[in-house]
């Protein structure tokens, strides 16, 4: 007595395993119907019997394009019928994104993060007026609380204004402008009241 046993790594392929293999069955009979007519009836049943096997696609937009969208996947693009969408292309899907640029460190002084070189680079757009004087000061005062988070419990505002003249490529220099940032205690206050905030928060949250 023989059995006719199939082995999962002896058959073909599963394009999106969640519709399952009887799916992409009847997806592979589909492609090999000769008559036009059978094969849109077919395809449209196929599409109706996907859309009950994803129920969560119907609270999508346009779940119907995209089930058609996964059909003509599925059948690797070798299926012909008239859909109600347009057919998506094999190159476009299967085409390789841009690569992203790898982001920019605010020079050596990583303590500032990130977005402080991104701030400054927008306030010398700004046209020369009060206000991007006023934003001058706001980035070097967010600057100065960056590094008592990161450094000491002092700092005095020529380091930050060297900094800022550093990050800023010459292009803003506080120095001779007689601004004075923040008070040092009143930062840190601030620093002492967020943590303490945080805590209770985090301590709310074991409770529950």
């Amino acid at each position: 007595m023989e059995y006719s046993l199939e082995y999962n790594g002896e058959r073909p392929h599963l394009i999106i395993p969640e519709y399952g293999r009887h799916i992409q069955k009847l997806i592979d009979h589909c492609i090999a119907l000769e008559d036009i007519e059978e094969r849109n009836k077919m395809a449209k049943a196929i599409v109706d019997v996907m859309g009950n096997l994803q129920p969560h696609l119907r609270d999508v937009p346009d779940f119907k394009h995209k089930l058609w969208d996964q059909l003509f996947i599925m059948s690797d693009f070798k299926l012909e019928v008239d859909s109600p969408f347009d057919k998506p292309s094999k190159e476009v899907l299967r085409a390789k994104p841009e690569p992203l640029a790898y982001p920019k460190v605010a020079s050596k002084y990583k303590f500032y993060g990130h977005n402080i070189q991104t701030m400054i680079d927008i306030a010398l757009t700004w046209e020369e007026g009060e206000a991007r004087e006023a934003l001058y000061f706001t980035i070097a005062n967010h600057m100065k609380k960056c590094y008592l988070n990161w450094n000491k419990d002092t700092v005095d505002d020529t380091v930050i204004f060297n900094h800022l003249i550093e990050l800023s490529d010459g292009k803003i220099n506080m120095l001779d402008s007689g601004e004075k940032l923040s008070e040092i205690k009143d930062l840190l206050r601030k620093r002492k009241t967020s943590n303490q905030n945080n805590s209770k928060h985090k301590s709310k949250k074991k409770k529950y």
